[in-house]
Parts: structure tokens; sequence; C-alpha cells
């Protein structure tokens, strides 16, 4: 690469006016930190993530002003025993003296006793909107809890669709504050074992750091466009320290790697700036194509997902290219300072690949056998994935430390009419009602579907709405099959003979199925999509259709592995003491489409650097065996710290206590873990032996004349 390169001319001007470039980055941060400040971040509305037939279902009882008004429930149970009658009574007096003096609540409604005797519920209406609830709602569990504590033989507690979600959001929070704690001083602790040195340890994780933030502040406005489905933030810290590390130590370690050779700090720079600043360049725009791909799922969380993803690699991509050659220019030698005698001396005596050039040896010497016991192995852990069940998040998949969690599932337990819910919209020219009021009769009688108590058909103009409800759980096979037997038998049956009736089954239930077969419909041509885009670019990168080729087929064998390991994991319960959770019997719907996506861009991440550094051994004229063996090794020690923060974040997560937390987080650690050794040691090295200088074609490398590299010309 010339000396006239992008990535070569921002790193000199950077080097040579090292306190602009510095200033100018921190003015960056601190604009994008002022954003997020001034400008309020976009939620998601509920029509947003409309699809299917539910999505149908609740744009027409949007559109005859039929939506049910929000409303919470508070459950009395006894803390031991059955529930005492009066004194459950007094409480509930208590509780609408308090509840109906709060201007948010619109209806208190009477005490509904359990036919077992063991609890009663008071139903809440209240006003506005599902965004009014979620502001409010914070009124009512306070006055709960004031009643509760005057009866502590009582078990009183607050529960619904608002109270709900906020209970989730502030697991989700402290799960994050959490992995923020964690994965901060175990990334300094891995790149203290990889540099031996308190600043070049510190400069990866504090500009991975600092790019994370900036990318919070950039998505604010952002947000305007593609709301945030609850999930940004720990995406972009998942992401952002991951790709925000792993691209400062590609650049430090070859920085370091040229000063070693006698290199002055200005050409040392110039050197990583043209070979791994070029390699950040590439994995970069490698990791932005495949998150693009969220956005031909056509889902509004996936979208904002992928909006994030895109500003935080773009702006760690921008940091490694201007302020990190700026700060290394200035430090020189003193960013090896103040050194950790123990972990610098084992470093020294370690060398470069130390470990991984042992693994190495025995692949170079019998690359088909080597590539056989690879394929077998990945083949063996991908295996499971060919079973793998997917379903829709709900109440089962939650964590029951929630304590809204905890109270929605002993109600639905107490009170089976509060079950699983569905609703029947249908329009018709006349006979609405009569068309709903067969159906619930037809429902009833199958004995997969119970009507609610007290409920009345609603109607407005010619549509009208019923609420049936299957008294068992949402992940379950039977409310499963009560959906499926509503949709393809009962309603069809009553209401396909209406005059002009256009007729869907909704409800939170339906909704979540519909998500989940969105997601399966739009799977393929995610990975279509994905795989077409990152096999043109490698394929443009080295001008080798052949190494285009072998990228996809190693991308596709890490996720098989992936799948198989959740599978294994998430599927089976013998995980579930060791990581601490209930297994629900499948994966999260939205699982398999947002790793797959996640998986291909970090996968690219150091496998260009690798490619990079055996193309280098080529071009310089080593055989093709030979240039493997330089490539890995030079590489090894880059690859295994980049691997090791990755592990060590996504670990992080799956000690959280979300579901889907812990199958985001053990699926990319396994990933990573799969891709970083048996797949980049073992099986990329084979291939390339195997092929030969086949491996680069069409293009015909051809062999330059070792020369050393100096400022006016270097060379990839």
């Amino acid at each position: 690469m010339s000396r006239g390169s992008m990535t070569v001319r921002a790193a000199r001007w950077s080097a040579t006016h090292p306190w602009r470039a510095i200033g100018l980055w921190l003015l960056l941060v601190v604009v994008a930190v002022g954003l997020s400040v001034a400008v309020p971040k976009q939620q998601t509305k509920a029509k947003d993530t409309w699809t299917g037939q539910s999505g149908v279902a609740a744009q027409l009882i949007e559109q005859a002003g039929l939506g049910d008004r929000p409303s919470e429930t508070v459950l009395l149970t006894a803390t031991n025993g059955p529930l005492n009658k009066a004194t459950a009574t007094t409480a509930i007096n208590q509780l609408r003296q308090k509840l109906t003096a709060i201007d948010a609540v619109g209806n208190v409604g009477q005490p509904v006793w359990a036919e077992n005797g063991k609890a009663a519920l008071l139903p809440i209406d209240l006003k506005g909107t599902a965004d009014d609830a979620a502001d409010n709602v914070d009124k009512l569990i306070a006055a709960t809890a004031e009643v509760q504590q005057a009866h502590p033989e009582l078990s009183i507690n607050e529960t619904g669709e608002a109270s709900l979600n906020k209970g989730i959001w502030k697991r989700v929070g402290a799960d994050l504050a959490s992995a923020e704690k964690l994965s901060l001083p175990i990334t300094f602790v891995l790149m203290l074992l990889a540099f031996g040195a308190l600043i070049a340890a510190g400069i990866p994780v504090l500009l991975a750091f600092s790019a994370v933030g900036a990318a919070v502040g950039f998505y604010a406005p952002l947000s305007y466009l593609f709301p945030d489905g609850g999930s940004v933030a720990n995406v972009v810290l998942l992401i952002g320290m991951a790709v925000g590390v792993d691209y400062s130590l590609f650049y430090l370690k070859r920085e370091r790697e040229e000063r070693r050779r006698g290199r002055s700090t200005l050409d040392a720079v110039e050197i990583a700036a043209a070979t791994s600043g070029h390699s950040v360049v590439v994995s970069g725009l490698a990791v932005i194509v495949s998150m693009a791909g969220l956005y031909v799922a056509q889902d509004a969380t996936f979208s904002s997902m992928a909006t994030a993803t895109i500003v935080v690699v773009a702006v760690a991509v921008l940091g490694s290219l201007t302020v990190l050659p700026a700060l290394l220019a200035k430090l020189g030698h003193r960013v090896d300072r103040p050194r950790v005698p123990l972990l610098w001396r084992l470093n020294r005596r370690i060398g470069p690949a130390g470990i991984s050039r042992r693994i190495l040896a025995p692949v170079l010497r019998f690359p088909r056998v080597a590539l056989l016991v690879a394929v077998i192995g990945i083949g063996a852990l991908g295996v499971p994935a060919m079973d793998m069940k997917t379903a829709p998040a709900g109440l089962d998949t939650l964590p029951q430390s929630i304590p809204e969690v905890r109270t929605m599932t002993a109600l639905q337990e107490d009170f089976p009419s509060r079950g699983t819910s569905y609703t029947v919209v249908v329009k018709a020219s006349s006979g609405a009602a009569a068309g709903l009021a067969k159906l619930e009769s037809a429902a009833v009688k199958s004995g997969e579907l119970v009507a609610v108590p007290g409920q009345k058909i609603r109607q407005a103009g010619d549509t009208a709405v019923l609420n049936l409800v299957s008294p068992h759980s949402e992940s379950s096979a039977e409310a499963k099959n009560a959906l499926t037997s509503l949709r393809t038998k009962l309603a069809p049956a009553a209401l396909s003979s209406l005059p002009g009736a256009t007729w869907a089954v909704g409800g939170e239930a339906a909704s979540q199925s519909d998500y989940g077969q969105h997601q399966r419909d739009k799977l393929p041509y995610v990975i279509a999509f994905v795989l077409g885009l990152t096999l043109v670019m490698m394929a443009f990168t080295f001008r080798s259709l052949a190494i285009a080729v072998v990228t996809t087929l190693l991308n596709l064998a890490s996720v098989a592995a992936c799948f198989g390991v959740l599978s294994l994991v998430f599927q089976h319960t013998w995980a579930e003491g060791l990581l601490d959770f209930t297994s629900p019997g499948f994966v999260v719907s939205w699982i398999p489409l947002f790793l797959f996506v996640i998986l291909v861009g970090l996968s690219m991440d150091y496998h260009v650097f690798v490619l990079g550094r055996i193309r280098e051994g080529v071009v310089e004229g080593l055989s093709p065996r030979d240039a493997v063996r330089k490539g890995i090794t030079e590489s090894a020690g880059v690859v295994t710290s980049a691997a090791a923060v990755m592990v060590s974040v996504f670990a992080v997560f799956a000690t959280l206590g979300m579901i889907e937390m812990k199958q985001m987080g053990v699926g990319l650690a396994v990933a990573v873990l799969i891709d970083a050794t048996l797949v980049r040691i073992v099986m990329l090295p084979s291939i390339m032996v195997l092929l030969g200088r086949k491996a680069w074609w069409p293009n015909k490398l051809s062999a330059a004349q070792p020369a050393e590299p100096t400022r006016e010309l270097v060379t990839v």
C-alpha cells in the first residue's frame, strides 16, 4: 500500500499533529455525549412491531377505537395457608381508598375471588394510553406497598402490562450496569496480560469505552428514524467493547512490532497504518455490511440494533485511525511503561505465537488430516442445530426474581381466565357481534379456550371484538394448539360466512407467535444478503474468488457450531445449575437471526487481519506453506488477545438474568472461541496449504523483491 493511502495519510497527520488529533477526538466524544443529553431518545411504539395476522387485528381495533384501556391488577394471597376473606376485604378497602385518590386511575373494579379460595384480585382501569400507564404505574406500586406494610400477614402485589414492563427494564438496566462493571476490568486485565505494560493495556480499553459513549450519543438523533426497541444500549456495549479493543489491539501490536525491529516511532506508526490500519478498515466495513443485513428483516428492533452497531463500529474505526496514532506518536517508547515485571518477562520469554506455533506445526505437516479432524469436530458440534427449536420469549422465559413476573405467574395459576389471552376482531357489513357470539360458544365447547368472566363483546360501527383465554402459559403446547385451532378452524367456521367479513386473531400471545414466524421467514433472505455481500467484499479486497468462497464456508462452520451449542445448552437441563437459569426447552426466536449477523461480522474482524499477514508472506516470495506459517504465527498473538477480549465480554452477558442475554452471550462466546482456535488455527491454514497459490485465484500474486519498508513506500 502506497504512502498516499487514506489510512497512512490519516496516521501521518495525527502523528505529526498529536494534540490536534487528541483534541478533535475529545471534542467528538463531548459533542456526542451532549447529543445524548439534549436529544431525547425515541422508543418504538406498539404499531412499529405489528406483523402478521396479529398486526391486522391491532390495526382493525385501532381504526374502530375499540382498544382496551390500560389496566393493572393487585393480587392478594395469604403468606401461609388459605386466604382469610375478612382480612383480605379490609386490605381491599384500603387499596380502593388509596388507588381511587390517584389521578391516573380511571376506575377500581370489584374484587374477584379465586375458586380455590387461595387468592383475590382487584382490577384497576387506568386513564389515557399505554404510554401514560407506563409513566404513572409507580404511583400504583407505591400505594400497594403501603397497604402491604400494614398487612404483613398477606402478600399484596401489583402487576399488569405496564408494571411488568417496568420490572423487566429495571432488571435489564441492573444487568447492563453489572456487565459494564465486569467487562471493563476483565478487558483491562486481558490487555495487561497481552502487553505487560499499564499504558499499552489502558489505551485500547479507554478508546473502546469512549467509542461506546460517543455511539450512544450519536444514536440519539438517529432514533427518530430508527426508534430504540429496548436493546440498543446492550448491543452497543457488547459490540463496541469487542471491536473497539480489537481495532486498537491490531494497530498497537503492529506498531510495537515495528519499533522492536528498529523503526522510529513515526515509521512504525505509518507501517501499522498501512497494514493493520488497512485491516481495521476492511474489518469495520465487514461488520457494517453484516449488520446491515438486519435491515432486511424489516423489524423495528433489529433496525435500531443495526443502526447503533454501525455507528459504534464506525466510531471505533475512526478512533483507531486518528487518535490512536496521535497517542502512539506522543508517547513513543513510553507506551511500554510502566512495565509489570513478571508479565513483561513472561511475554518476552514466550514470544509471539509460542503456543499457536506448536499447534500449527502438525497442521502444516499433515493438512489433510488436520482439516478432516476439524471438520468432524465442527460437524459434531453443529449436528444438534438440526434439532433447534425456536419460540417467542414469554412469561416462562423471564427471571422469577422479578417481583412482577412472580405475581403474574401466581395470578394466572389462581385465575385461569386471566391466562393467555387472544383477541378476535371482525369487520363486516352486518352480523359482526352475532358471529363472535357464535365463535365464543364454539370455542368454549372445544375445551381449548374459556370466556373471560364479566367481559362482553365490544362493538363500534361495523367492527366487533371478543377476548378468549387459554388457561395455559403462552409457551405451552396447549396454548399454541389453541391459537392454531382458533385461526384455522373455529374462527373461519363462525366468521367466514358474514357479508364482507374481514377478521383476524391477535393479542399478546398471537403477536409473539407471529413475530417468531416473521423472523423464521426472513432468515433465508438475511443469510443470502449477508453472505452475498461479504463474499463480494472479500473477493474485491483480496482480488481472489477462492479466498471469498473459503471465507464464506468458514463463517458457516462457525455459525453451525454456535447454533449446535445453543441447542445443547438451552433445550436441555444439564447446564441450568452452571448458568443459573431454568431451561425453556427452546431458543428465543430472534436469537438465531441476530447471532448469525453478528457472528459473520465479528469473525471477519481478525480473519481479514490473518489473511493480510499471509498475503504479505506470499508477496515477499515465500512458498504457500511458509507464508501461512509466517502469517499465522505473526498474527496469532493478536488474534488470541482479540478473541480473549470478545469471549470475556460475551461471557459476562451469559451471567445475566434475562434468558435472551444468556443465549446471546453463550452463543457469541462459544462461536468466537471455536472460530479463533479450531477454525483459524486448524481449518484456515490447512485449506490455504492444500490450495497453495490457487488460494489467490484468479489473482496471481507476484513475488516482490524483499525490501525494507520505508516511509516512502510501505507494502502489504
